[in-house]
């Protein structure tokens, strides 16, 4: 038994333990109708009722978790000695430890001095890896949903081995390719991309995007004007949804009103609260790329040109100018995924170094990644440094300030960059929103009842309630207290699939195994350019 109080037993008799191990039945997922209020219709390429889930407990799988303190993601205080009843794929039962009839036969778990907050959901991620370690590392860190932002047929696959019960993993919310404007940041990548020029190309992208089975568009910053325009159009007759970068070309109150679900990073909305957006928009329309270099070194060089810009920006901040913006987000559906990990490690380099979660990762995907990071960070002056650490540093206080006027805050990492493991980075991003002046109920919140909602998955997850399904994360102190107690992971309900705090130990020690007997790629960069990294850039 682990160094808890967690005991187990059975509820009026019956039954002998399962191996915690095994693939526990059917899997059960969302409506793939519901992942928004105009979401796409199922397509026969996906046979199911819902968006992705994993594979869950058998139907009359019954367990009662006893004696914990529930805090729900609702915004209401936490409720000590309480009793969550599981049964199957769903939440049967929430309340007073004592008052909840638990089923009989029912599987009895005492988690005196626990704590329970909802699965946790990752909403901006560019998976790449091994399929043994980073399915599994989302779900065992508490990641139960991720959003990919540059869908893969990879990332379909896992999605229906998860679906299928034959690897464990979240719910995967996939978006398209990378829909830019021609020529691309990513022209040369070996990731997918679709390149438009003109309205009708991007009208056709968007129905290529339904054709492959994304959940959403991704757009991207160089896109032209027609060709966004004509995005949101077409993805709004399709009911299709559309998130990612807002381009260069487009205002974020445009944006807003054409129903963009999701404003990635903090690039352009920092440029729509600075009195010198008019010079600072004509400035990068003035950039140009040279699509002979390879991804990394246009990057470094783009974003060389970008920052004087952004700390235009900054000098100009308008504060009646973002009280208004803010004000639109707040009345809006959409919602913004900061990524402040992927912004402090561009923009801080001095603070990127090696961790202990490391280690659940094979060489061939962190081999490359101090390389990398110096290409795209290095050969700053002090002064420059000093700068975009300003500017870092404004980002975090617009963050604070958009959460405070009512925005919808979604906690997102850009995983898939340099320095930004899978599952524990977004561990890594509830700090700095905290940091950012988030309290840890909101912070929280970011990770679980906010997207829920503006994914227009609210109706089951996000919130740990009666009816949601089961996902949930077993905390050994209160996050409410300290944020940084999410990362103190007891055990883990993944769509109804309990797994305890021994299994959970088992289960990383093997990741790390398959880890350390993989070799260092010799193609990093390749592999990089694959999964979307430095996506940010612009």
């Amino acid at each position: 038994m682990p160094d808890s109080k967690e005991t187990v037993g059975r509820h009026g008799g019956g039954g002998g333990a399962r191996s915690r191990r095994e693939v526990l039945g059917r899997a059960v997922t969302l409506a793939g109708t519901a992942l928004t209020a105009t979401a796409v219709a199922p397509t026969p390429a996906r046979a199911t009722t819902d968006v992705g889930g994993p594979a869950g407990a058998d139907a009359d799988e019954s367990y009662a978790l006893t004696h914990v303190t529930v805090i729900d993601a609702t915004g209401a205080p936490a409720r000590g000695d309480m009793t969550v009843v599981v049964n199957g794929a769903r939440i049967a039962a929430v309340g007073r430890t004592g008052t909840v009839a638990v089923p009989p036969g029912a599987r009895v778990v005492d988690l005196a001095g626990k704590y329970v907050i909802p699965g946790l959901i990752e909403s901006h991620v560019h998976s790449v890896g091994p399929e043994a370690v980073v399915p599994p590392l989302y779900a065992l860190t508490g990641v139960t949903t991720v959003r990919e932002m540059r869908g893969e047929a990879l990332h379909h696959e896992w999605r229906h081995k998860i679906e299928s019960g034959r690897l464990l993993g979240p719910r995967w919310l996939i978006g398209s390719a990378i829909v830019d404007g021609r020529p691309s940041l990513h022209t040369h990548d070996t990731g997918s991309l679709i390149e438009v020029a003109n309205a009708e190309e991007a009208r056709q992208a968007v129905r290529q995007a339904q054709r492959e089975n994304a959940d959403f568009v991704k757009v991207y910053s160089r896109l032209n004007r027609a060709s966004y325009l004509a995005i949101a159009d077409e993805a709004r007759r399709r009911r299709i949804p559309f998130a990612g970068h807002c381009p260069d070309t487009v205002s974020v109150p445009e944006a807003i009103r054409t129903r963009h679900q999701t404003f990635e990073h903090m690039d352009s909305l920092m440029l729509a609260t600075s009195a010198h957006e008019k010079e600072i928009r004509e400035g990068l329309a003035a950039i140009t790329v040279d699509a002979s270099q390879d991804g990394f070194h246009r990057y470094r060089d783009w974003y060389a040109a970008v920052h004087p810009l952004e700390y235009e920006a900054v000098l100009g901040y308008d504060r009646a100018k973002a009280r208004a913006l803010f004000a639109d987000l707040a009345g809006d559906r959409s919602g913004v995924v900061p990524t402040l990990v992927i912004h402090r490690v561009l923009e801080v380099p001095e603070e990127n170094h090696e961790t202990d979660e490391w280690k659940y990762l094979p060489a061939s995907m962190t081999g490359w990644w101090r390389e990398v990071a110096d290409v795209v960070t290095g050969g700053r002056t002090p002064e420059q440094a000093r700068r975009i650490r300003e500017i870092f540093d404004h980002k975090r206080k617009l963050v604070g300030q958009m959460r405070r006027s009512g925005v919808r805050i979604l906690a997102g990492t850009d995983t898939g960059n340099p320095f930004v493991v899978p599952g524990f980075a977004l561990h890594d991003e509830l700090e700095l929103l905290v940091g950012a002046g988030l309290t840890a109920m909101q912070a929280l919140q970011a990770a679980t009842e906010q997207p829920a909602r503006v994914f227009g998955l609210g109706h089951a997850l996000g919130t740990v309630e009666s009816g949601k399904l089961a996902d949930l994360v077993v905390l050994d102190a209160d996050p409410l207290s300290d944020i940084r107690n999410t990362r103190g992971i007891h055990a883990l309900v993944v769509n109804g699939r309990l797994i305890t705090h021994q299994e959970r130990a088992g289960l990383l020690k093997d990741i790390e195994k398959t880890a350390g007997s993989e070799q260092p790629s010799t193609t990093g960069t390749a592999t990089a350019q694959g999964c979307g990294c430095m996506d940010k850039l612009r």
